[in-house]
């Protein structure tokens, strides 16, 4: 209940110190009638535990037996030679009434009663134990000692309720900062997707631009190729013709065929010469790309984290 640690007896559970306050509470509210409507009277139950019918309900209770009892079998107690017993009626009230009137045992000497208080052992005694193991104690009567405690006792519980009272309130405090700090953390986590969505989308941007650049290069690149081979392809047709007619021309034609021809193919034949095809070159593009270090890079942004106390600093 307390969540407080403590350490066990040598002796085990049954050393630990016996609560006589709360003891009593139990056994009294166990008494009263609030917890036990129309109990049937404790001494006629045990003669007769057969005709439940026929048993009467109990009225009083006997403080000095203990028992439950109904008019007829609380008039012994009421008559004892060694004095009146303290029969009381059942009801809400004998609780306040029996705290009142029962005596507290010695815990070392059962047969004894509670008469004294201690002051340098902090302890109720009996008459017993001041006159064995407290001799040269100073003591008190009870009450006494009890109207003594009363004001710090009641000064300690109004401390303790006001201190109850700032805890309570520190806890409500506690949860509204609380839902505060969910709401803005909710905010902060919206502000940071809809950051993200549109770095994703300048991302986007920048990819589809630089895709578009590349396949420009590309597109331009490829008409050179063509370009290129197109006169090599048209040089090599005229000079294979040409080599084609020469040697059909001396192979196959007449001495006038070749006389006939040999100036013009002498001309074509210089012109071939001199037409340097191959100065006509493919120039690849060079085309390079630099990624940019994205991890050295905050992107999106920075969330900070700044304590109360940092605040206030």
């Amino acid at each position: 209940m307390c969540r407080k640690e403590f350490q066990i007896p040598p002796e085990g559970l049954d050393g630990l110190q016996h609560h006589f306050f709360i003891q009593q509470l139990v056994d009294v509210r166990n008494a009263s009638s609030e917890q036990f409507d129309e109990v049937p009277c404790e001494v006629c139950l045990e003669e007769n535990d057969e005709n439940l019918v026929s048993i009467p309900l109990a009225t009083v209770y006997c403080v000095n037996c203990s028992q439950k009892l109904c008019e007829q079998c609380s008039r012994p107690h009421r008559r004892m030679k060694s004095g009146a017993h303290q029969v009381k009626p059942l009801g809400a009230e004998v609780e306040q009434e029996l705290i009142k009137l029962r005596t507290s045992s010695c815990d070392k000497h059962s047969d004894k009663q509670l008469e004294l208080y201690c002051c340098d052992c902090d302890e109720n005694i009996c008459l017993m134990c001041s006159a064995v193991k407290h001799r040269i104690h100073n003591s008190i009567e009870i009450p006494e000692a009890a109207d003594n405690f009363r004001p710090r006792i009641d000064g300690d519980a109004e401390k303790i309720l006001s201190l109850t009272n700032f805890v309570r309130q520190q806890m409500e405090i506690t949860k509204q900062d609380a839902a505060k700090r969910r709401m803005k953390v909710d905010d902060l986590k919206k502000l940071v997707s809809t950051t993200g969505d549109q770095l994703k989308r300048a991302v986007n941007d920048q990819i589809r631009d630089l895709m578009m650049e590349l396949e420009l290069v590309s597109t331009e690149s490829d008409k050179q190729v063509v370009s290129v081979d197109e006169t090599y392809q048209l040089a090599l047709v005229s000079m294979e013709s040409f080599h084609a007619y020469s040697r059909e021309l001396l192979d196959k034609g007449r001495p006038s065929d070749i006389t006939r021809a040999a100036c013009q193919l002498r001309n074509r034949a210089t012109e071939l010469l001199n037409n340097d095809v191959t100065a006509v070159k493919y120039h690849p593009p060079h085309v390079t790309f630099t990624p940019a270090d994205v991890s050295r890079l905050n992107l999106i942004g920075k969330v900070t984290v700044t304590s109360a106390k940092q605040q206030g600093a």
